[in-house]
């Protein structure tokens, strides 16, 4: 794999511009205040900041965006801030769609990769994640999977950082998503941001591996009392989103659309948010 260029520091990067769907919003981390979500991206962007306060973020991710929209809507106010740095996840809400092509879909994110690293970005790319253990969206396994593969090989050919979730062990515990199993919870998030950090070579100041603490037993009633109440709250609703065709993004702009400086977001007295990323 060519090397991405740098020197391991994060005062090379001046301008950080995320792009993509709900996950780089932040869906479900609320800030303190409630009006917005945070999510792995933002606190990514603290930690770069806490290392270059320089740093000007910007995040033009939408809930529900397919990739084609992505790239409509998104990609060209990428190349308008040329930034130093972007984090570009896209393709979930395509491979949950019956008969996508993941072939094709991965073609289309890598000319859309080619194009940003033709304007001198760096790129933090993410897989998808293993869907083993999560209910319906294992059935889409294999596509993602097969997506996976061609974006480790876009990687290759255009010298990517790679966020690898398909690998990181420690979203497998329900703990790490929210209540609608699709959307990661805050302590989700704030794992995913420390693994990003590592993958551009910064030293978090916490382990993302770090064991979640032990948990009482649930009975087997709990459970499915659990699952019955997603199938009514979230599965539902979100089955009848795809007949109508709507999606949650539907009007919504993005949360931050031009690079400002960042200010932490975490809550005062906070040990943990954001960590710490040394310059």
């Amino acid at each position: 794999m060519r090397e991405p260029e740098g020197d391991g520091t994060a005062s090379r990067w001046n301008t950080f511009v995320a792009l993509g769907d709900s996950f780089t919003e932040g869906l479900n981390d609320p800030r303190p205040e409630g009006e917005s979500f945070r999510g792995w991206a933002d606190r990514l962007a603290e930690g770069l900041a806490a290392a270059n306060p320089e740093l000007r973020y910007a995040n033009l991710a939408v809930r529900g965006k397919l990739l084609d929209q992505i790239l409509d809507e998104q990609l060209p106010r990428v190349l308008e801030t040329q930034p130093d740095l972007v984090a570009f996840t896209a393709g979930g809400n395509d491979i949950i769609r019956p008969f996508t092509d993941p072939d094709e879909l991965a073609r289309r994110f890598d000319e859309a990769v080619a194009r940003i690293r033709a304007h001198g970005a760096e790129v933090l790319i993410g897989t998808g994640f293993d869907t083993r253990q999560t209910p319906v969206m294992r059935l889409v396994r294999g596509k993602v999977g097969t997506y996976n593969s061609h974006l480790w090989a876009t990687a290759q050919r255009h010298g990517c950082h790679v966020l690898d979730l398909w690998s990181m062990r420690v979203l497998q515990d329900r703990r790490a998503w929210s209540a609608d199993r699709l959307h990661l919870s805050p302590e989700g998030h704030r794992r995913v941001a420390l693994r990003a950090a590592e993958v551009l070579g910064l030293e978090p100041a916490e382990d993302w591996r770090a064991p979640w603490p032990p948990q009482p037993h649930r009975p087997w009633t709990a459970r499915r009392g659990e699952d019955l109440r997603w199938i009514g709250h979230h599965l539902g609703p979100w089955v009848g989103r795809r007949i109508r065709g709507v999606s949650s993004g539907d009007g919504l702009g993005p949360k931050r659309p031009r690079p400002l400086p960042v200010e932490s977001t975490a809550p005062k007295g906070s040990e943990r948010e954001p960590a710490s990323f040394p310059g």
